[in-house]
């Protein structure tokens, strides 16, 4: 209950309070938290006061993976002893908290200088003026030919294909089809590749759902997912389904985002080749595909770290592409970019800018990035170091083929909120979904009860 009221509260200062607090230090800003007439935001003086020339200035950088705490601190490190007039410290914090705590102080107007953030949150905040625009700086100092440049429109605002830039990305990933090449071979079952079919895939989950014990529960699951983001619009997405209008201001799921939904709750409770929610409480997700209870499972990139640290050797895996649907159109990858936002409010814009040009270029190796995220610098990411071809899986290049295709997404205001996602995680969509998945609801009920709820929402967030 204590964690509920907490996030009550932060959720009622950021969204009640938010659009005031982020205007206190800048009296020149129109409502968006654009520039007034005849403000520049090339220097310092447009984010504050600059430093006198003897001063060290001092940056805080908000981080929400404690995992990468000592990578992390060994870029700061470096950072500033190349630059000894400026000093950055760092607090990391993990997601579930990072965003409750961020929040908060972003409604009090004490966010830190430079901070994580989620392309799932950039209108949001960008539309309360909480980030620093930063097209003029990426116009002035970033060569698009040395970065992956189709990941920018995740963090544009208004518009994903002309809007300005809050924040700079430093890492991608896209959505993969994890499997067990074991289990593949023991039941003589051919790869997963680009041409898999819904049809192919569920054969493929039906042979590998095995109750090795005898006692009429499957001790072995052919697939595994929930209502998460990653483990549901790469579906849609392959099948030309979507869950939003064109403009992303009412939630709508079409046809063939129906006939999505409907596939993935059969795997459950129809073809029994997944397992509920419920029935695996206690392991977290990210877990029973490296534990090897499940042969294949579906999220970003990312996850290939964790698979790594906890399966170590113990079996053979691979990836590949999510299945087509059978309304396929052209290859959709699912895919986001993490990344960096400078607060509107910082006194020290040049300083902050500076210090993210440095942890997303040349300096930042390949050992700095965990296994599944893409470097947005591109020497990096094509170098022999990240592509890593002496590791599991063999063919991470086949992320960086996948990049071409980044398109759709989800992403709109309040998009945490609607969705079930950080702070709201288990709620929403996410949370409508498990409860189908779990047989405590009907797939008509719950797209009912999350359409009114969604455009509540959407609603409000205009």
């Amino acid at each position: 209950m204590k964690r509920i009221g907490f996030l009550l509260i932060a959720c009622f200062l950021f969204f009640g309070s938010v659009i005031g607090c982020s205007n206190a230090g800048n009296k020149k800003t129109d409502a968006t938290g654009t520039p007034g007439a005849g403000e520049s935001q090339n220097t310092p003086k447009s984010g504050g006061d600059a430093p006198k020339s003897n001063e060290k200035v001092k940056l805080t950088y908000f981080s929400w993976d404690p995992s990468q705490e000592k990578v992390l601190n060994e870029m700061i490190q470096k950072f500033n002893k190349e630059n000894p007039n400026i000093e950055v410290t760092m607090q990391s914090y993990a997601p579930a908290d990072y965003w409750p705590k961020i929040s908060a102080l972003a409604a009090a107007g004490n966010a830190p200088d430079v901070f994580d953030m989620s392309s799932g949150y950039v209108d949001e905040w960008a539309s309360k003026g909480l980030l620093y625009d930063i097209q003029k700086l990426v116009d002035r100092d970033i060569k698009p030919e040395n970065y992956f440049t189709s990941v920018f429109s995740a963090v544009r605002y208004p518009d994903k294909e002309k809007g300005d830039m809050y924040a700079f990305p430093y890492a991608w990933v896209t959505t993969v089809l994890f499997y067990n090449k074991d289990y593949f071979d023991k039941a003589n079952l051919q790869y997963p590749n680009e041409n898999w079919t819904w049809d192919d895939f569920l054969n493929a989950a039906k042979k590998l759902t095995v109750d090795t014990n005898g006692d009429g529960k499957p001790d072995q699951w052919g697939f595994y997912l929930y209502g998460r983001y990653a483990h549901i619009e790469p579906w849609l997405y392959q099948n030309d389904g979507d869950i939003l209008n064109p403009d992303k201001t009412q939630f709508v799921i079409n046809e063939n985002g129906k006939e999505t939904l409907q596939f993935l709750t059969d795997l459950t409770l129809k073809h029994k080749v997944s397992p509920a929610p419920k029935d695996v409480k206690g392991i977290k997700q990210e877990d029973l595909f490296p534990m090897g209870k499940v042969a294949m499972w579906v999220d970003g990139s990312f996850a290939i770290d964790n698979v790594r640290k906890v399966a170590g050797d113990k079996f053979k895996w691979g990836i590949s592409t999510i299945p087509k649907g059978p309304h396929f159109k052209q290859q959709v990858t699912y895919g986001w970019p993490d990344s960096y936002s400078i607060s509107k409010n910082t006194k020290h814009v040049e300083e902050a800018w500076k210090f993210i040009l440095f942890m997303t270029g040349e300096a930042r190796g390949a050992e700095h990035y965990q296994g599944g995220k893409v470097p947005v610098y591109k020497p990096v990411a094509l170098s022999k170091e990240w592509l890593e071809s002496d590791k599991q899986p063999d063919n991470k290049s086949l992320i960086l083929e996948q990049g071409k295709y980044i398109g759709r997404n989800s992403y709109t205001k309040s998009w945490s909120e609607w969705r079930g996602y950080g702070a709201a995680e288990g709620s929403g969509l996410n949370g409508e979904l498990d409860q189908v998945f779990d047989g405590k609801k009907s797939l008509d009920a719950a797209i009912e009860s999350v359409t009114k709820y969604a455009n509540e929402v959407l609603s409000r967030a205009k």
